[in-house]
């Protein structure tokens, strides 16, 4: 493959950045840290759309199934491939810790964290029951849960959304059109945020 075609590669040119980024950390850690704001901004690109490419490709590919029994069976499918690889990772992850144990050897002073920002992450998820938690992914209102990024939200209003654009029928039919190229346009610019 010439080189012109290779640097094309969406794979290629994160691969090629992420060095980049390494290389330019060692070698100016102060330019590496003032860097920082581009990589902020490009995260906060990439989290604006993904509600938008969720929503649509779900509503979407519900819609053209066809028959509830066909959304049933992929719908199982889907749940299976998602354990199976969700729990192929944990045990990865078990094993990458046990046998490289990150963080050993660093002479950090447990005191001198401040344990102010770790808070914020722990005190959501301190009295969350499982209750708690299916009801938090019914959202408020179908904007807030837009709004906020709160992706099983979306995810649950996408599938209602697509059940009920599937049992309309051809009734909805240019409403799944325009949903199919908004999914298209929101790729392309994912895609084009990325490069």
């Amino acid at each position: 493959m010439p080189i012109r075609a290779l640097m094309k590669s969406l794979y290629v040119q994160v691969l090629v950045g992420i060095a980049a980024g390494i290389i330019l950390g060692f070698v100016s850690p102060d330019k590496g840290a003032a860097m920082r704001p581009l990589g902020d901004g490009f995260i906060k690109l990439v989290k604006m759309l993904i509600a938008p490419i969720v929503f649509s490709t779900v509503v979407v590919g519900i819609a053209h199934m066809g028959a509830m029994r066909e959304v049933g069976r992929i719908g199982l499918r889907a749940l299976v491939y998602f354990e199976s690889v969700s729990t192929l990772a944990l045990v990865i992850g078990m094993i990458v810790v046990n046998v490289l144990q990150p963080g050993t050897g660093l002479t950090i002073d447990p005191a001198s964290l401040d344990m102010k920002t770790v808070s914020t992450y722990t005190a959501a998820s301190k009295g969350l029951t499982t209750v708690d938690f299916i009801l938090n992914i019914i959202p408020a209102t179908v904007f807030d849960a837009f709004t906020r990024g709160e992706i099983l939200q979306v995810l649950l209003f996408s599938v209602l959304f697509g059940l009920a654009a599937l049992s309309l029928g051809k009734t909805v039919a240019p409403l799944v059109a325009l949903l199919d190229q908004v999914r298209w346009h929101s790729r392309s610019a994912a895609t084009a945020s990325a490069r």
